[in-house]
């Protein structure tokens, strides 16, 4: 009876949560306030300057917001200059991206090989204990809050966590940013090994590799992987480095660090931002989405099939009944996602390598087709394009990386943005970030207990 009783005060408990905390949606108008803060035409309220990134989709003319192809930039150069250049010379490009990131400066020569070594002694100094202690020994369910729990556990690694001196929190960034890629895989097997009976597979990360390749390397038993696979891999690092101080997890290591606190703290709190399906989970759902695409319809060289069962995807008639296509509009891409553009033209490459030439003139057909179904549907004013996630799917898919690993991925990527938004926070601000919420509850009178 007991338990029966529990249950019924839960229920009833809830219930009075939902009744006393819903606030009608009519107020957010009535005050004016900016939820999410976000205006009614979707662009974001100014809440901060930033050197790192920057973003460019439209511009206002006479108070019309004007569409434009979308371009990101990284410290002041365009994206797909970085991408380009570095692809160019046939290098790997996310270290030196993420010395651009944190320093500001592209690297010369010198610099480049001394970063490298930086990373790599960070990787191999990390310790056998704590990987057997941390991971291995309590495993989670979710790589991500083994990701959290681990980068919260670093600190006790360092003797100078509580420090806000800026070469001590840079040293701390360059050491996350070089054992992510560990932690991902190590969580990934513990979790396989321990909650799926599998074999537990712990490859060392090897000096003379790159982010992309070990990170391959440590994923795959046979430790095999194939140059345009690493560079593809690379190129999504980089992709997925930063995008603006304005994205949740990016804003996140904003609010923490002004607050005052270490960087494992300020880590570990974006980590819990990125997790949420609205933000770095959210590219999961596309591969999910295109293969129950390819379950569900029978002829996918048929046009009329695929926008039948996108137009039941956006009537919560198919797939996950949430009514979106996934990979399809973006929050402040509009005419396209450069970041998309750039995986499209590197995905053939490996599609041609892979025999998935087929699978990518879906994804081809599905770039051109959805968005006009999107807007349709939804009745919008602006156009919409694929993003990001799109592609990336597809190129996570033909990587063989599992699912699991693709938002511990996208973090392993961002955390670059993270700690360059960390260092910027730290050097420019002394105030705590504190928004300011009207409180609409009725006054009440105090009711003695024995008269309520």
């Amino acid at each position: 009876m007991e338990k029966e009783k529990r249950i019924e005060n839960m229920k009833k408990w809830t219930a009075m949560i939902t009744n006393s905390t819903r606030i009608p949606n009519e107020f957010y108008s009535r005050f004016d306030v900016k939820r999410g803060l976000r205006d009614s035409n979707g662009r974001g309220v100014l809440a901060g300057l930033t050197n790192i990134g920057g973003i460019h989709s439209y511009f206002v003319d006479e108070g019309e917001t004007v569409p434009v192809h979308g371009e990101l930039f990284y410290r002041g150069y365009e994206i797909k200059n970085l991408v380009d250049g570095f692809a160019a010379e046939n290098r790997f490009g996310f270290e030196e991206i993420v010395y651009l990131l944190l320093m500001g400066e592209l690297p010369g020569q010198e610099e480049l090989r001394a970063f490298y070594q930086e990373l790599a002694q960070a990787r191999l100094s990390f310790p056998e204990d704590f990987t057997r202690s941390m991971i291995l020994n309590m495993p989670s369910k979710s790589i991500m809050n083994s990701f959290a729990r681990s980068v919260l556990s670093m600190y006790s690694l360092d003797e100078y966590a509580e420090s806000t001196d800026t070469e001590k929190v840079l040293e701390q960034c360059i050491r996350l940013i070089a054992v992510f890629p560990m932690l991902a895989v190590y969580s990934y097997y513990a979790i396989q090994h321990y909650h799926r009976g599998k074999s537990l597979v712990i490859h060392a990360p090897q000096e003379q590799f790159s982010t992309a390749e070990n990170f391959l390397y440590m994923l795959r038993k046979d430790n095999q992987f194939t140059d345009t696979e690493a560079k593809l891999l690379d190129i999504l690092l980089v992709l997925h480095a930063e995008h603006g101080g304005g994205n949740n997890s990016t804003f996140t290591s904003h609010v923490v660090s002004s607050a005052g606190t270490d960087t494992y703290s300020v880590v570990a709190a974006a980590l819990g931002a990125l997790k949420g399906t609205r933000h770095g989970g959210a590219n999961s759902k596309t591969a999910q989405m295109m293969a129950d695409l390819k379950a569900q319809v029978s002829d996918l060289e048929k046009e009329e099939a695929l926008i039948s069962y996108l137009s039941n995807v956006l009537d919560k008639k198919a797939f996950d009944g949430q009514g979106l296509i996934y990979g399809v509009g973006h929050a402040v891409y509009t005419l396209s996602d450069p970041r998309a553009i750039l995986l499209k033209k590197y995905a053939e490459k490996l599609a041609e390598e892979k025999g998935r030439m087929k699978d990518f003139q879906l994804y081809q057909t599905i770039e051109r087709i959805a968005p006009e179904l999107v807007m349709e549907k939804k009745g919008l004013r602006l156009p919409v394009a694929v993003n990001v996630d799109f592609y990336s799917g597809f190129i996570y898919e033909m990587l063989d990386i599992p699912e699991e690993l693709l938002t511990p991925l996208f973090a392993m990527a961002r955390i670059a943005g993270w700690c360059a938004h960390r260092l910027e926070e730290q050097v420019n601000q002394n105030k705590i970030i504190r928004p300011a919420y009207k409180s609409v509850a009725e006054r009440k009178e105090y009711i003695a207990i024995s008269q309520r």
